[in-house]
């Protein structure tokens, strides 16, 4: 009955995490399902991570502000500490789920990150 227990328990934890990992899509597949191939960010030498600076080629950070300007309680593109030039790495992960930086030090900042 033991065996059975952990048995069923370690395949309710594979669907559980399966299932979990089908609402998180991750910015490499939108990337992706827009045409950008992983050179066009990463070059086609040894990959390295990715700048910011190739990140603004497309994504103007003005813009940013202006759509998320009614974001509360603040705007996350637009803020007190970098403006509009936080490092888009700080919360945007491209290979792995994004996390809200802010959250770290203002617990009442639930953003969403995509």
């Amino acid at each position: 009955m033991k065996n059975l227990t952990i048995m069923l328990s370690l395949v309710l934890s594979i669907f559980a995490g399966s299932a979990l990992a089908k609402d998180t899509v991750l910015l490499d597949q939108t990337h992706a399902s827009k045409g950008v191939k992983c050179a066009s960010c990463h070059g086609s030498g040894e990959r390295q991570a990715v700048p910011m600076l190739k990140c603004v080629q497309c994504h103007n950070t003005e813009k940013l502000a202006a759509k998320t300007a009614d974001v509360k309680p603040t705007n996350p593109h637009n803020n007190r500490h970098f403006a509009t030039e936080t490092d888009c790495a700080k919360c945007h992960h491209v290979h792995k789920k994004s996390e809200n930086l802010c959250v770290s030090c203002h617990p009442r900042f639930e953003l969403v990150t995509p």
